[in-house]
């Protein structure tokens, strides 16, 4: 199960908070017979293969400080945390960077923190997406809440699918193959 997560709305599409649902988006054009997205309570979820192993993902339609209520249905489903991959952005990552991780605490993230209190542990794999740390002047707040600036967009894209096939291997290959592979990515943001 890939969690994306970021808020719905037009409004928010473009933003850094919202790097979790561009990279399920990205991750669903790469699967094998992708079902389409369907609404299912409060999540958008569709499904698909990744190598041998179906993939299913997930888009929480409530606000990132509320996804935990997405991961709680999931967990009533009968998913385990560790079923779980949660992708989302991170400031304290350079633009341009990735860290796949089978565990870790919420970082200030509101998302996270909301799915952490939901699953009540912090043992699940987790995908962060570097979006940039906040200008000093800025509130971090608005920050993850702003579009990416036009140079910034400029390495999204590839950031942006890059997270993607990170994704895809952690499902088709598993987590430790997938961390080798994709935790060096962006080490020089300039590449990226």
């Amino acid at each position: 199960m890939v969690v994306g997560l970021g808020n719905p709305g037009s409004e928010y599409a473009e933003t850094r908070h919202n790097a979790g649902f561009m990279a399920v988006d990205a991750l669903a054009a790469k699967l094998h017979r992708f079902s389409g997205w369907t609404r299912d309570g409060g999540m958008i979820r569709g499904r698909g293969k990744a190598g041998r192993h179906e993939a299913v993902l997930a888009k929480p339609q409530q606000y990132m400080n509320r996804s935990g209520l997405a991961v709680r249905a999931l967990l009533a489903e009968g998913w385990s945390p560790a079923e779980l991959l949660i992708v989302a952005d991170d400031v304290h990552l350079p633009l341009g960077t990735l860290r796949v991780k089978p565990a870790g605490g919420p970082g200030g993230h509101n998302g996270l923190e909301s799915v952490v209190e939901a699953a009540g542990t912090t043992a699940f794999p987790r995908l962060r997406i570097g979006v940039g740390p906040a200008p000093p002047s800025s509130e971090l707040k608005e920050y993850v809440l702003e579009p990416f600036t036009a140079d910034e967009r400029a390495i999204v894209p590839r950031v942006v699918e890059a997270a993607a096939q990170a994704a895809h291997d952690v499902v088709a290959l598993g987590l430790t193959e997938a961390m080798n592979r994709w935790n060096r990515f962006g080490r020089d943001p300039v590449e990226a």
